[in-house]
């Protein structure tokens, strides 16, 4: 009831947040360069986090030491590519807490999350798309029919006990806080935000 109570309150506030996208901001043009990272990851988060973030490179090098205890970076799980990210959306850029944190890299080297408490996770570039099923798909074709979502401006909340979710559904059609990798270690709540269908119009709830 209180995890509900409290997504509830953050889907009011969120909607009078005016979000960062790929077509806000011009950052410089070598994708590759320490500039255009730091850019294009720390407004992964609205600027009251993002400018006072640290940021991690593409290869693992902290860029810029941060102030505020949260951290910004790549969560696109290819290899860095030599020119950098395409986009900022390609990047699939997050910034997260100390606890954001231990939930990403517990999911990255496939151990079970464990937290203080429950947190979020800022990704207001959105992702290129996965399976919201299954961990580490990384193209449609492999994906469980009907569950690939290329997601577009998102908040996600990370609970310690993923058993909290259990009274949220799993369906990202419908335009409203759903479940990712429900039943999972890993399961999540996703929150959208504005343009959140923006690179998959086809999920986007109908009149």
């Amino acid at each position: 009831m209180f995890i509900r109570t409290l997504v509830t309150f953050f889907s009011l506030l969120l909607s009078s947040v005016v979000m960062t996208n790929d077509d806000s901001k011009s950052p410089p043009d070598d994708h590759a360069s320490n500039a255009w990272q730091i850019e294009a990851y720390s407004s992964a988060a609205p600027d009251f986090i993002g400018k006072f973030a640290s940021v991690i490179g593409g290869n693992g090098e902290v860029l810029r030491k941060g102030t505020n205890g949260w951290t910004c970076m790549s969560l696109n799980p290819r290899p860095f590519p030599k020119v950098g990210w395409k986009s900022p959306h390609d990047a699939m850029p997050a910034c997260a807490d100390s606890e954001g944190l231990k939930w990403m890299r517990a999911a990255m080297s496939g151990e079970k999350p464990s937290m203080k408490r429950d947190t979020f996770i800022w990704m207001l570039h959105g992702d290129v798309g996965e399976d919201n099923t299954k961990m580490g798909v990384l193209n449609k074709r492999d994906a469980t029919p009907g569950q690939w979502i290329e997601s577009g401006p998102h908040l996600m909340l990370m609970p310690k006990d993923t058993a909290t979710l259990n009274g949220f559904h799993a369906d990202f059609s419908r335009g409203e806080p759903y479940v990712m990798m429900p039943g999972s270690d890993y399961a999540h709540l996703m929150i959208p935000l504005g343009d959140y269908y923006k690179y998959q119009k086809e999920s986007e709830p109908a009149d």
